[in-house]
């Protein structure tokens, strides 16, 4: 998978700008201007792209396995419940992505910030609706939400069993890239349990207050994309570089 390769940062172990100089002097310009095209006709890209490069590196490394196929003998991350909204053309770990890895390693809307703060993420999914409808199993409302944006959310996702209706992560952000993200959090409009768990942990919360300087937010941002991608690099033999995304050679 060629993206993978350039995409990753050249701070990290093992990864570096131009890999590819001498098999394919342009194939990083190419992949930046084809990029540039699609995102231009789908301003929506840059925010998939992003989450497809999380759910990928965060399953043993930045390797693109999130991209393969499921076979005989092993089940793709793709097939993973967080994963199975990332991208219409999904899954890629070298001969070892499995759906239980993404299980463990990939934070589902219910996690709370000693789960996430633990890596132990293995809890069943559960949807938004839950926390509008039957947050503690007897079809009430999560306290925590804030209540105008309760009522918003209410007026899209009409029902408990809703799980077709889609509505931005970040109201009045989902064409940008900033920290209005911690904003929302900070008036209790985090979309999942997950983003309200922020507020109830003394770090975390030291966090989002202090990224809600927008200076720091990139600044962190940048240096937390680094240390991600630099995770379980595969070099060498360990490796291989694809010639179909989907599939190992």
């Amino acid at each position: 998978m060629v993206v993978s390769g350039v995409v990753g940062s050249c701070h990290g172990s093992g990864l570096k700008k131009n890999f590819y100089r001498h098999k394919c002097h342009d194939a990083e310009i190419i992949i930046k201007n084809t990029t540039e095209q699609y995102v231009a006709n789908d301003p929506m890209l840059p925010a998939k792209f992003l989450r497809m490069h999380f759910h990928d590196c965060f399953v043993r490394g930045c390797d693109g396995s999130v991209l393969l196929n499921s076979t005989a003998n092993n089940t793709a991350e793709k097939e993973a419940i967080p994963n199975q909204t990332v991208s219409a053309c999904l899954g890629m770990q070298f001969l070892t992505n499995s759906e239980n890895h993404s299980g463990k390693f990939i934070p589902v809307e219910e996690t709370n910030v000693e789960r996430m703060r633990s890596y132990d993420w293995s809890r069943s999914l559960q949807y938004l609706q839950n926390r509008l409808y039957n947050f503690t199993g007897s079809g009430d409302q999560d306290p925590s939400l804030n209540a105008t944006y309760a009522a918003f959310l209410k007026s899209q996702c009409r029902s408990l069993s809703d799980n077709t209706t889609v509505v931005p992560m970040v109201p009045g952000s989902a064409l940008k890239f900033d920290n209005n993200y911690y904003f929302t959090v900070k008036q209790h409009k985090g979309l999942f349990q997950s983003d309200a768990a922020l507020l109830t942990n003394n770090v975390s919360s030291h966090i989002v207050h202090k990224l809600l300087d927008e200076e720091k937010f990139f600044k962190e941002f940048a240096k937390s994309m680094k240390k991600m991608e630099a995770v379980g690099v595969l070099t060498g033999n360990a490796g291989e570089i694809r010639k179909k995304c989907f599939v190992v050679n």
